[in-house]
Formats: C-alpha cells, sequence, structure tokens
C-alpha cells in the first residue's frame, strides 16, 4: 500500500477479489460494460489484475493492466474524485510494478475524441506512436455500446496508440 500524503491524502493498492463488485460498478458506469476492447482483442477488465486508491475508507479511483510478454498495457483508468493526484498516483504504481516485472514498455489505446487522456498521458511523458483509423468501427462489432460520439461531441473513429519507455 502507497500513500499519497498531503491535502488529498489517500491510498494506493492492489485490487483484490473483494473489490470485484465494485470493479465491476465502475467499469460499467465509465466505459460501459466489464469488456474492453483494445486493439481488436476483448478482455474482461473485471478479470485483469489493477490497483485501487482509497480515501477515507471509499474507493477513489481504478487502473486495470494487462501484462503480456515483456509490455504492460494500460486497459482502464480513472479517478472518480476529480484532480487532486490519484490519477498520476494510479499511473505510477502500475510504471513501477511493470518495471518490477521486467516490463519495457507501459502502452495504451485512447480514441481521437479523449483529448483529456491524450493530454494527461502526455505530460507524464508518454508519446503518440500510432493511429488506427476507423479501429472503433471494428471494435463496436464486439462491444456495441461503444457511443458513437464521446467528448465534446467529437465523433469516436479512431484509435491512438501511446507509450512510456521504462
Amino acid at each position: 500500500m502507497t500513500t499519497q500524503p498531503g491535502i488529498h491524502s489517500f491510498d494506493i493498492r492492489d485490487l483484490t477479489d473483494e473489490d470485484k463488485s465494485w470493479v465491476q460498478r465502475v467499469l460499467v458506469q465509465y466505459w460501459g460494460s466489464t469488456v474492453q476492447i483494445t486493439r481488436g482483442q476483448q478482455l474482461q477488465a473485471d478479470e485483469l489484475p489493477g490497483v485501487v486508491a482509497v480515501r477515507d475508507g471509499s474507493e477513489v479511483g481504478l487502473l486495470t493492466y494487462n501484462i503480456e510478454g515483456d509490455e504492460c498495457e494500460i486497459i482502464t483508468h480513472n479517478s472518480m474524485a476529480g484532480h487532486g493526484g490519484i490519477g498520476s498516483c494510479l499511473l505510477d504504481a502500475v510504471r513501477d510494478k511493470a518495471r518490477e516485472l521486467g516490463c519495457k514498455r507501459l502502452w495504451l489505446i485512447t480514441t481521437n475524441d479523449n483529448t483529456p487522456a491524450m493530454r494527461f498521458y502526455q505530460r507524464r511523458g508518454f508519446d503518440l506512436v500510432a493511429l488506427y483509423r476507423n479501429a472503433v468501427t471494428e471494435s463496436r462489432k464486439l462491444k456495441p455500446e461503444i457511443p458513437n460520439a464521446g467528448f465534446d461531441g467529437i465523433a469516436i473513429r479512431h484509435e491512438l496508440e501511446m507509450e512510456y519507455m521504462l
């Protein structure tokens, strides 16, 4: 468990089996279901490892990830308490864990409408490395609940890959 000191104090810990129903609720609320699609692969996000931020006994942040070989992919990342460092601390915890496990790359897929995520990750050293044109059209075949429009009414069509070399 990691503690973030200061005015906005919270703890970061690994997910446990006891967190499963909460994780499922968060995934459905923020992502439309527990299923996530990344580069055409369907993942059951509530079965993945992750970290949770806890403040005053309440869960306020979640990050799930998937490790394959020497790569760690961020699957979902949510701070339910707005600004205050929760998202950054969750990211730092997974970055440290990936390094410990010998990963060489931390990466994620976001969509073309998600300018807040692009801004967040670029400010933390991630680089945009690929654009997959119209990939979300294909993803909707596997996950029809993906909306047609996202942030600021922007049509969701493309996947963007961002990476951080460890």
